[in-house]
């Protein structure tokens, strides 16, 4: 038993000390940048630091070991459910077209996943920790739920495993691996207290300013993409005003301060209401140069 046991202590420490030499250099990355380009003003060492970097562990370790039954599920759904003819004709596809299809496909799915975490009252309760963040930076993006970051892994993993981009074997499997590395590496610069602008790009790939808006005190659901825009403009859910930055993060309710508690959160009879606020109107309306929903909504409540 204890043999069996060597092993895998030695496999999760040397997964912890990758984790450790990451952070390392997202800090060396960031914190500079951070301070020399700041959107607000803020103390590194702000509050909930502490919780957040051990979301940073637990966030890169628990959601991989919880995926694995679904996604094996999910590729023998696949084998089973879409025309080895459709597959062929996918992996017939030069590799670069392969990635580009996966990239939007995966994001599509995604975009959906994020929606439905605001819009379901159950599903909220996980995604609020993570709005529940009062202050933006690079380490926002791995404070969650980890079911909540599970959910929204999977979303955008089943268009991708419909295409058969992770079919094992076929040219371009490590597909999935490449867009996940994109996508992590993306959502810690989207989080970082940076006020950089991309200018006439912001609509095509996703800055700060276009994320931490999903992430403003304001009550209105917009900006679910993750890397891509254009998704939140087709579907009607962009907000990006060019000369103006959230004055506030966060959510109105209360969420619990101990990490422990944080996670135990979502499965606790709420003692208020847990609310994302649904847009229902799907007016677009032009207003300070940038694009903007109309501010109509309804609460859904839990």
């Amino acid at each position: 038993m204890k043999q069996d046991l060597i092993p895998q202590l030695y496999a999760i420490t040397s997964q912890v000390s990758h984790l450790a030499l990451w952070l390392t250099i997202l800090v060396v990355v960031f914190a500079p940048l951070e301070r020399l380009f700041a959107a607000h003003p803020k103390n590194h060492w702000r509050r909930q630091i502490g919780n957040d970097l051990v979301y940073y562990f637990l966030n890169n370790l628990v959601p991989a070991i919880l995926l694995s039954y679904p996604m094996g599920m999910l590729a023998w759904s696949v084998q089973r459910a879409i025309p080895p003819e459709f597959l062929s004709m996918i992996a017939g596809l030069p590799f670069w077209a392969r990635t580009l299809l996966g990239l939007v496909a995966g994001e599509t799915g995604y975009y959906w996943g994020h929606r439905l975490s605001h819009v379901i009252p159950f599903l909220w309760r996980f995604h609020s920790i993570h709005h529940s963040a009062e202050q933006m930076d690079f380490l926002v993006h791995t404070r969650a739920h980890p079911i909540d970051m599970v959910f929204g892994r999977f979303c955008g993993l089943i268009p991708i495993f419909m295409l058969g981009l992770a079919e094992p074997g076929l040219p371009g499997s490590i597909i999935p691996a490449l867009i996940a590395v994109i996508g992590v590496v993306w959502g810690f610069f989207i989080h970082a207290n940076l006020k950089w602008r991309f200018g006439p790009l912001e609509w095509l790939i996703s800055t700060p300013a276009f994320h931490h808006w999903h992430h403003s005190m304001t009550p209105i659901n917009r900006n679910y993409a993750s890397t891509l825009p254009w998704l939140d403009w087709i579907f009607g859910t962009l907000y990006l005003p060019k000369a103006e930055l959230p004055h506030s993060y966060g959510i109105k309710a209360k969420v619990p301060d101990s990490l422990l508690d944080q996670l135990a959160y979502p499965f606790e009879p709420q003692s208020q209401p847990t609310v994302s606020t649904a847009v229902t109107s799907e007016v677009i309306a032009l207003q300070e140069g940038g694009l903007q929903r109309d501010l109509s909504e309804k609460p859904a409540i839990s």
